[in-house]
């Protein structure tokens, strides 16, 4: 790095740490330098954590395709930061929230964590991959699809959601459910997924899956309506179940307006729920997970791999109930 930027190491770990005196035009040449090759100031990462701060880190990853950081009705990401910052106080942390700790120009607070909590990563997910090379400790809320048993990871118990959901629609009428997930390559979406084909093989015909970006929200309904409708009425599905409840609201605005009843004609139902399923006609039936809970274990072992202990996560997180409403409550 300094032999890149033409300068010495010292003035390097001046410029980055803002000690010093450093003229601004070699500052913004070594700021250069170190957003062209990818520097890392990792010492001073490595320095904050030796000091322990008692802070704890939350790194939200579907906020990267959201485009939002609070996206309308949708209150999983806030009763999950709630709970994960009440949790930390309790244990005697504090906790921050990080957007994304891998992206240039990230401020040096990002890395001075104990330890960070991952949501939701991506397959080979950048941040793993620099917590684990900075020697970083972190626990993950679901598995990086491409790297499971790697990393200390809470199982959020996806098979159980998906099987839930399955069980409930079928015991409603369903015969053919389709499945809505969204477009990141994270497991909640990769295994609902596969999931989705298990269940259709065993019952002798082919999976209906359809992925579309979390940030479309309600916009998708008449897409969904249209990719599932088409074609042989006997290949249409009786039910349709959206991982996103924002993408399951605008699935039963648009039936309705097609004409589709909902439920009589076609049960809709979505996994983590928003304030649109409960205030909707009809309202729709959603999955609870419980982020709350999820929160407080995976803090409790944040703060364990702080402090340098063992964690032995569950085998499972809180599993998840079914909140059954009127979109697939039939006489």
């Amino acid at each position: 790095m300094a032999k890149a930027a033409g300068v010495s190491p010292t003035t390097v770990s001046h410029a980055l740490n803002g000690k010093g005196v450093v003229a601004t035009e070699t500052v913004a040449r070594i700021e250069q330098v170190a957003s062209d090759i990818g520097y890392r100031p990792s010492a001073i990462a490595r320095g904050l954590q030796n000091s322990r701060l008692n802070l704890l880190a939350l790194v939200i990853r579907p906020f990267h395709s959201l485009d939002t950081f609070l996206p309308e009705g949708v209150d999983y990401f806030l009763r999950l930061a709630g709970a994960a910052s009440m949790t930390a106080m309790e244990h005697g942390y504090s906790l921050m929230i990080v957007d994304d700790p891998t992206r240039p120009g990230v401020p040096l607070s990002a890395l001075a964590a104990d330890a960070y909590i991952v949501t939701e990563p991506f397959e080979h997910d950048p941040v793993l991959t620099m917590l684990q090379q900075e020697r970083i400790p972190f626990v993950t809320v679901g598995a990086d699809p491409a790297r499971r048993g790697q990393f200390i990871t809470l199982d959020e118990g996806i098979e159980h959601q998906a099987g839930l959901m399955f069980r409930h629609l079928e015991a409603v009428g369903a015969r053919r459910i389709a499945l809505v997930t969204g477009t990141d390559r994270n497991d909640w979406n990769l295994s609902a997924h596969h999931l989705m084909e298990e269940w259709s093989d065993a019952r002798g015909h082919a999976p209906l899956v359809l992925a579309l970006p979390e940030a479309a929200g309600e916009t998708v309904g008449d897409e969904v309506l249209d990719h599932f409708f088409s074609g042989d009425p006997a290949q249409h599905p009786d039910a349709i179940f959206c991982l996103t409840g924002r993408h399951a609201a605008g699935v039963a605005t648009a039936a309705i307006k097609r004409g589709i009843r909902v439920p009589e004609d076609l049960l809709v139902a979505g996994g983590s729920g928003a304030m649109q399923n409960r205030t909707s006609s009809p309202t729709v039936t959603t999955l609870d997970l419980h982020p709350e809970a999820v929160a407080r274990t995976a803090v409790e072992a944040a703060v364990l791999l702080a402090e340098g202990r063992s964690v032995t996560l569950p085998a499972s997180s809180v599993l998840a109930t079914l909140n059954i409403r009127e979109s697939t409550t039939r006489e």
